[in-house]
């Protein structure tokens, strides 16, 4: 699994190793990148809900592998944009991440992304606590759709691939309200007996 998660780069190392990044090279890497981080990303939320069906409860031990690399995809996509596509030039990074919409929504998925990451590990969740560790992780819910907005946005309206990756995230989060919906426990009720009013009372 760590190989194949590795493929999209190396697919992208032997485009670049052969000349063969189109001839907007800049704007090629960079959608290259932020696509695969988006896949890893809604591949990381699919991961729960497919674990619920019979004989796939083995996926849980991949779940932290992908999300790494979401992360990981993610973070070139970003040092990217600042090493190639404006050369940290801070003016035109203090422009685009103020005025440019997308820019601002791919920010936000990244910074999202960072405490994810760095409590990834499982003296993370002893040293947090299972309970809070999972609260923290709830940002991945934030993270995934700032991520589809991003991608949304940087394009010129609305496209198919717009809306199926859209659509993704939304079957995902609604598949994970179904199941809390289904098995939320009921409120227990009073131990007290009801009143019963006589005539008089």
């Amino acid at each position: 699994m760590f190989v194949l998660c590795l493929l999209p780069l190396l697919y992208l190392s032997w485009r670049w190793y052969r000349h063969d990044l189109t001839a907007n090279r800049v704007e090629y890497v960079a959608r290259f990148l932020g696509i695969w981080a988006l896949r890893f990303l809604l591949g990381t939320l699919a991961i729960t809900p497919l674990r619920r069906l019979p004989a796939l409860g083995g996926l849980m031990k991949i779940r932290r592998m992908l999300g790494l690399f979401s992360f990981f995809y993610g973070l070139l996509h970003g040092m990217h944009y600042f090493v190639f596509d404006v050369q940290w030039s801070w003016l035109v990074i203090k422009d685009d991440l103020t005025s440019r919409r997308f820019f601002i929504a791919g920010m936000i998925a990244l910074l999202l992304l960072v405490p994810l990451a760095a409590t990834s590990f499982d003296h993370a969740i002893r040293w947090l606590g299972g309970r809070n560790w999972q609260r923290l992780h709830r940002l991945v819910y934030l993270a995934a759709t700032a991520a589809v907005v991003h991608y949304a946005w940087q394009g010129k309206g609305i496209t198919n691939r717009n809306l199926y990756y859209a659509a993704i995230l939304l079957f995902l989060l609604l598949a994970r309200v179904v199941y809390w919906l289904a098995h939320r426990k009921p409120a227990p009720a009073s131990n007290r007996s009801p009143r019963v009013l006589t005539p008089g009372a």
